[in-house]
């Protein structure tokens, strides 16, 4: 069966997002464009470090362009996107990897988002070879996302992204584990329920 790629070059839209209410939500990256949406789901972890690098990367162009790249220092308020994701929300896979590269041509950043996928070695081929053989651009490999956005539009995602990462439920003044709506059993307060 072969690779299934869904291309957004560019999108209309490419966000981070969530369903459910903090504590128990769900982490997606939507694009959309002409009538079409991807939702892939992923770990928050994954959400947080993708804006962080993303940011970073951006930086790194700015710096190696001599300030000279079609990057802003900030998100533009123009492109700011707070909207929900689009409805409904369908998952087409979990992301197991995600690479981000800047194409210096096409002077845009590429993100990419692939399936998860168990690694299977045997005997003959060790877990190393196995991860590498994945990262191939195999027409057989498993679903990918894969996006091209200009600079203003990635400041912008890494923004939100940001924001949705911080969103959830507030920390404990005592401990900073995240209080549930009932509270928590904090270690600060010997087991005893904080929050109630």
């Amino acid at each position: 069966m072969s690779r299934q790629v869904f291309l957004y070059d560019p999108p209309d839209r490419f966000v981070a997002g969530t369903v459910g209410l903090p504590g128990r939500r769900s982490f997606f990256l939507q694009a959309s464009a002409t009538g079409r949406t991807t939702s892939v789901a992923l770990e928050k972890a994954q959400v947080e470090a993708l804006a962080e690098r993303i940011d970073e990367l951006l930086d790194e162009v700015v710096r190696r362009s001599g300030g000279n790249a079609p990057v802003p220092a900030v998100a533009p308020a123009e492109v700011d996107d707070t909207r929900p994701l689009e409805s409904p929300v369908e998952e087409e896979f979990r992301v197991g990897t995600m690479a981000l590269a800047w194409d210096g041509d096409r002077e845009c950043m590429v993100v990419e988002a692939q399936a998860l996928v168990e690694l299977e070695s045997d005997e003959e081929e060790d877990l190393a070879e196995a991860e590498e053989r994945l990262l191939q651009d195999d027409e057989n490999g498993p679903p990918m996302l894969r996006v091209r956005i200009n600079g203003a539009m990635a400041r912008a995602f890494a923004k939100r992204a940001l924001e949705v990462v911080n969103a959830g439920r507030p920390p404990c003044p005592l401990c900073s584990l995240p209080l549930d709506p009932e509270g928590h059993v904090c270690p600060r307060q010997n087991g005893y329920r904080r929050g109630e």
